[in-house]
Parts: C-alpha cells; structure tokens; sequence
C-alpha cells in the first residue's frame, strides 16, 4: 500500500484538529517528528516541540485551552521541488471561550512530509493576534 501523500496527510490533519482528536494528530508525526515555531506566542509557548510523545503532551495541553479552533481551512499548497516538502497557506478562526472573542488568522506553514508522516513542522503565523485576543504579553515582552 502506497504512503500518504503530503495533501493526504494534510487532510487527515484539518479533520483530526476539528473533531479535537489530538492523540490521532500526534501520531501524524514520526517518531523524532519536530514542530517549530518561528515566532514566540502568548507565555509558555515553545519555540520548538521534538518527538512525537512531546508533541502529544503539547497537543493535549491546547485542547484543554480555552481556545477552540473552529475551523482550519488549506487555502493553498505549493509543493517544491522536493516532494517531501510542501509550503502550505492556511487560514484559521478560533474562540477564546473564557471571553467569546473571536480571532481569525492567516499563516505559512512548511511541512516535511516523509512516508506519509510529518517530520518537520514550521509555523509561520503572527502572535499577535492570539495575544490581542488573550491580552497576554508576548514571551520575552
């Protein structure tokens, strides 16, 4: 049977986020799979989550947020000349459920995708806007 591919495990990714599956999210990543941040959100975000188990702990760690994500839409995806790296523009809402603020964000998204697992995950999205939405100060601020 032949891997995922890269839109594959994109898909499996919007609907295991949406249906709050993070434990099924977790185990799209490789074993030693890395989720990188490039910009610092709200206190006590990573910069950078390795290992599959971590990512897991983390995963669990948002759900349990009061932020609910209420959609998670792939806007595009550009595929390089390496097939196993997609650059991918993804456009989110979400609800912070202690206050009933909504925020809406456009991001970047890099994904190393080997063998149907993600090895590599960048983040490209502003903080801002959850920091505007939360009205917590930035790490490092």
């Amino acid at each position: 049977m032949p891997s995922a591919t890269p839109a594959d495990v994109l898909d499996q990714r919007r609907h295991l986020l949406l249906s709050g599956d993070m434990d099924g999210f977790a185990d799209l990543f490789a074993p030693d799979g890395v989720i990188e941040f490039a910009f610092h959100g709200p206190s006590g975000t990573p910069v950078r989550i390795e290992g599959r188990e971590a990512i897991r702990a983390y995963s669990r760690r948002f759900k349990a947020s009061p932020l609910r994500l209420e959609d998670f839409e792939v806007v595009e995806v550009h595929q390089t000349q390496d097939p196993e790296v997609a650059i991918v523009e993804m456009r989110s809402t979400a609800t912070l459920t202690t206050t009933g603020r909504s925020l809406a964000t456009t991001s970047i998204q890099i994904l190393r995708i080997r063998d149907g697992q993600i090895v590599l995950f960048r983040d490209f999205a502003d903080p801002r806007i959850l920091e505007d939405t939360t009205g917590e100060p930035r790490a490092g601020n």
